[in-house]
């Protein structure tokens, strides 16, 4: 679809200034896939802007800098706190809220970063916006509620998350439905894609990639984290792990047999790495294993971009691959369980709803290996549907884009974007 640029207003008498907060973890490549999608979706729909990312993580390692600076050469970053009358901790970041005309709060689990909002509205009088979060989960709860209420718009990833939104009260001028940002993500190392690829023995196409996954997240893993061992979620991950991997063994021995693809095991986030050898590929038939391929390390989002891109499909435990695999092209599954949130739920919102499963429904559980295997038994029919998720995602896209185009605008304080229409019942 051809991108349709917004010209400049034309009372802006400089480019409009945005700070982008994102950037929530760095163990896990989702997690780091906001802050490129989120980036290359301002570039698209707002390209005179300039964009400062104030990451939310303290430690953002060079490697990341340095993909950042190469795909976004004109791209400020900055470090810092913010108290809660909007005080810099750093120069460079009192700097960056003095100037700026808006702050967008980028796509996650939930507004992390609610206090952050407040405090530059505080401080500057300037408004700001939360484009593409969940919200509600049991975890998280609604601290962020009146921070979204007070945001020029509040746009939610998933159905469930804007339904739940209301029904607790945040009442946002404008709010309603935006994919992930995430969706966005156009970076992949072709080069680095192509050197795993070659040294594991796999061909383009001719390979799909599968990735485990933990009922919780196993935090105290996280190398950078160092957080105390958790016994009970620990207990309820060990619980789980049969009834959760072998619908996934029972898939990769499917498409195994039945087709002529090879199957690489891979990860999302660090902890997985080690999970996908002993709870998936030690536990396959005998004559499934030679099919199969394990990646005995974590990697970086550039080289999984570059190699999902390459692949066949996905069927996976995570979220956030089947996000850059559809920014691809690529066909992808996705499965969801109690212990997350309801991101899960925007395949459906996406019209990919039969590639959604609940393993906390023995429904969804039964019908996963034959899903699998239909993908990969017809490539043709599912890119199609990936084609037709990418035109409604670019659609709504387009629709959220041009509201924060009216809302950042130098002198747009106070004025009031237009309502749009839009998946998730946006008003």
């Amino acid at each position: 679809m051809p991108t349709q640029h917004t010209p400049p207003h034309p009372g802006a008498t400089r480019p409009r200034r945005i700070i982008l907060r994102s950037g929530w973890q760095i163990e896990n490549i989702g997690d780091v896939a906001h802050t490129p999608g989120g980036l290359a979706l301002l570039e698209r729909h707002l390209p005179e802007a300039e964009i400062t990312f104030w990451p939310f993580y303290q430690e953002l390692p060079d490697y990341e800098v340095r993909f950042l600076k190469e795909r976004f050469p004109r791209l400020r970053i900055v470090q810092g706190t913010l108290d809660e009358t909007g005080a810099a901790s750093t120069p460079e970041l009192e700097a960056a809220v003095e100037s700026a005309d808006f702050m967008l709060h980028n796509s996650g689990p939930y507004a992390l970063s609610w206090r952050d909002l407040q405090a530059f509205q505080a401080r500057t009088g300037k408004p700001y916006g939360v484009y593409g979060v969940s919200y509600g989960h049991w975890v998280f709860g609604n601290a962020e509620r009146d921070a979204l209420t007070a945001a020029a718009f509040a746009y939610f990833r998933d159905s469930v998350s804007l339904e739940k939104a209301r029904q607790d009260g945040v009442d946002a001028p404008i709010m309603g439905w935006s994919p992930d940002a995430a969706f966005a993500l156009d970076i992949a190392d072709d080069e680095a894609a192509e050197r795993l690829l070659k040294g594991l023995g796999l061909r383009d196409g001719e390979f799909v990639c599968v990735i485990p996954k933990q009922r919780f997240t196993p935090t105290w893993r996280h190398v950078r984290k160092r957080r105390a061992f958790d016994p009970r979620l620990h207990q309820r991950n060990e619980e789980m792990k049969e009834h959760d991997h072998i619908p996934l063994r029972e898939a990769i021995t499917a498409v195994a047999r039945r087709t002529d693809l090879k199957i690489l095991i891979c990860n999302e986030d660090e902890t997985e790495t080690e999970i996908g050898k002993t709870w998936v590929l030690d536990r396959l038939p005998e004559d499934v294993r030679p099919r199969v391929v394990w990646l005995d390390r974590p990697w970086l989002l550039e080289e999984a971009s570059g190699v999902y891109k390459r692949s066949a499909g996905l069927f996976s435990h995570e979220m956030h691959s089947p996000i850059i695999c559809i920014a691809h092209g690529v066909p992808a599954t996705v499965t969801r369980w109690v212990e997350q949130s309801s991101k899960g739920v925007m395949w459906k919102d996406i019209g990919l709803d039969d590639w959604l499963f609940n393993f906390d429904d023995e429904k969804d559980v039964a019908r996963f290996p034959e899903a699998v295997l239909a993908l990969a038994l017809d490539p043709r029919e599912a890119k199609t549907r990936v084609a037709e998720a990418r035109r409604r995602i670019d659609l709504r896209f387009a629709e959220t884009m041009a509201v924060l185009e009216k809302a950042s605008r130098p002198s747009a304080g106070a004025e009031q974007p237009p309502v749009l229409t839009g998946v998730g019942g946006a008003s």
